[in-house]
């Protein structure tokens, strides 16, 4: 039997990351949380292209477009729903979360699920906190794996997954 799964390490692979600005004291700990993630795993910091958007619905659309671009071998997307008194929180959650499997799926490149969705600011704020607790540390991390995985698996490849015979060009 052969087994194939994705390594912790982003060497020359390249990631975007889709971050809403809505919640920023959340989403920003996220940001900071990933690219640490992902620089400690050696990606260079001119691999990583961070792109803002208002809000957290305004993040699928903006992560399909940057998949699709293949400049980056995933896309990890960071925001931060918090339910409120109204029932917006679950048109919001639900379309960022179907949009954000979209991207994925049509563009074929790892899009990385990385939005809170919680019932209080507090809940927001634990899952924002310390490394190993930061929603944006996991969701760095996933993204690596999934690049790398994608590359061990083959087919199109995004920039920094690139085959033996191109890179020899």
């Amino acid at each position: 039997m052969k087994e194939i799964e994705g390594h912790h390490d982003a060497k020359g692979l390249h990631f975007g990351i889709v971050v809403s600005r809505f919640n920023d004291f959340v989403t920003g700990q996220l940001l900071a949380a990933a690219l640490d993630a992902l620089t400690k795993a050696g990606a260079a910091e001119e691999q990583i292209e961070v792109v803002r958007v208002p809000g957290a619905f305004e993040i699928p659309i903006a992560a399909r477009r940057l998949a699709r671009s293949r400049r980056c071998d995933a896309v990890i997307c960071l925001g931060a729903v918090i339910r409120g008194e109204t029932p917006h929180f679950e048109y919001i959650s639900a379309e960022v979360s179907r949009g954000i499997a979209q991207a994925a799926w049509e563009s074929d490149l790892p899009v990385v699920f990385g939005v809170l969705t919680t019932d209080t600011v507090e809940q927001a704020m634990e899952r924002a906190g310390p490394p190993e607790r930061n929603r944006g540390t996991e969701a760095a991390r996933t993204a690596i794996e999934m690049a790398d995985l994608m590359k061990r698996l083959g087919g199109t490849p995004g920039p920094g997954i690139r085959s033996r015979r191109a890179r020899r060009r």
